[in-house]
């Protein structure tokens, strides 16, 4: 009787410990879960019984004229990735003046990619902090997704026969150029004239002049290219726009009918396009903004970029016919690197006091 008590207590004792210990199991287990489900993003890819994932959410940020491209893009590369991924995409999209977009992605537009006018509004976001150093190299083509050239828009029939950046440096012909101080894009438009003496043998003294003369004649520096493209569509002033060839065949395709030329020897209007790594971070987008960053390199995209007016960065695009014949030859091409890095040209051209400064003070 006395043995059996023993064995009554210790299975008590027994008893009260595993319920203890069964206890602090179940907490530790449930501890767990909530804090990996604490430490997951709302776009984690777990599969669910049917093979598919939960939706993903990517924003887009990028300048103005990019939009209709897109409109042919975005629906391509969600069927893919359903497709191949089980997983949809949805996009958030936002377009507006590159300069712009880069002031709301600093000041909290949460976007995961960019794709903008300039390479250094892309800067200014990574100065920000937002996006990695070395971000060019991250993609092919040094991060640049879609490229364009200048052209020169004329009145109807060219009644000045324009055909060459020198002819606007002519006394009777009146240029229309938004500022390149207020306008990030106007600053290509410089850089053209620029480029169209020192890039064909002449001297930097003749590019000045060539700058000077224009500017002088310029009947108006609008803030920004739209309403450069107003003064000159809708209000008649001037002879000529410096405008870009996308923005021009874009025009067109609207029914915009607009005559224009594309000088021979030109700049390479070229776009980069980044991952803005603190917010994929943040998101977990990082594995498919990525793949849709890649897609528009695709002949796919590259084909939808194309039809709205850019030139093809994908070779076996450009090389089409159909484009071919769209995007005259350009004898010779030159880029923002060939003169020197935007850094050097910003500090040559559009500093306080640069070039450009000088140039005003001088003419107007």
């Amino acid at each position: 009787m006395q043995t059996l008590t023993k064995l009554q207590r210790l299975a008590k004792r027994f008893g009260q410990g595993f319920r203890k210990y069964t206890a602090l199991f179940v907490i530790g287990v449930t501890l767990t879960a909530v804090v990996a489900a604490c430490g997951t993003s709302t776009n984690t890819a777990s599969t669910s019984a049917d093979g598919s994932k939960p939706d993903v959410e990517l924003t887009l940020v990028s300048f103005a004229v990019t939009r209709e491209a897109y409109t042919g893009i975005i629906p391509k590369f969600v069927e893919k990735w359903k497709q191949e991924q089980n997983q949809n995409v949805i996009f958030k999209q936002s377009y507006g003046a590159s300069g712009t977009q880069a002031r709301a992605v600093l000041d909290g537009l949460d976007a995961d990619i960019v794709h903008l006018a300039l390479e250094p509004d892309t800067h200014r976001i990574e100065q920000g902090g937002l996006i990695d150093l070395g971000w060019q190299q991250e993609f092919p083509n040094g991060g640049i997704v879609s490229s364009s050239v200048a052209a020169i828009v004329v009145r109807d029939g060219n009644p000045k026969n324009i055909k060459t950046w020198a002819d606007l440096g002519k006394a009777d012909i009146a240029t229309v150029t938004a500022d390149p101080k207020t306008s990030g894009g106007a600053r290509w438009n410089i850089l053209a004239l620029w480029g169209a003496i020192t890039k064909s043998g002449g001297t930097e003294e003749q590019a000045t002049q060539l700058i000077s003369q224009v500017i002088k004649n310029a009947p108006v520096l609008p803030k920004d290219a739209r309403e450069a493209s107003d003064a000159f569509l809708k209000k008649q002033q001037g002879d000529a726009l410096i405008n870009y060839e996308n923005e021009v065949i874009l025009a067109n395709l609207k029914g915009e009918k607009t005559d224009y030329v594309i000088p021979e020897v030109n700049i390479s209007i070229d776009n980069p396009i980044a991952i803005v790594d603190k917010n994929v971070a943040k998101h977990n987008t990082k594995e498919v903004a990525e793949a849709f960053v890649n897609y528009l390199y695709t002949p796919e995209a590259q084909t939808e970029f194309a039809k709205v007016g850019f030139r093809p960065v994908e070779a076996s695009v450009a090389s089409q016919k159909e484009f071919t014949d769209k995007f005259p030859a350009i004898k010779t091409l030159f880029t923002a690197k060939d003169l020197g890095g935007w850094d050097a040209i910003n500090q040559q051209f559009f500093a306080e006091g640069a070039l450009f400064d000088k140039v005003v003070t001088s003419v107007r």
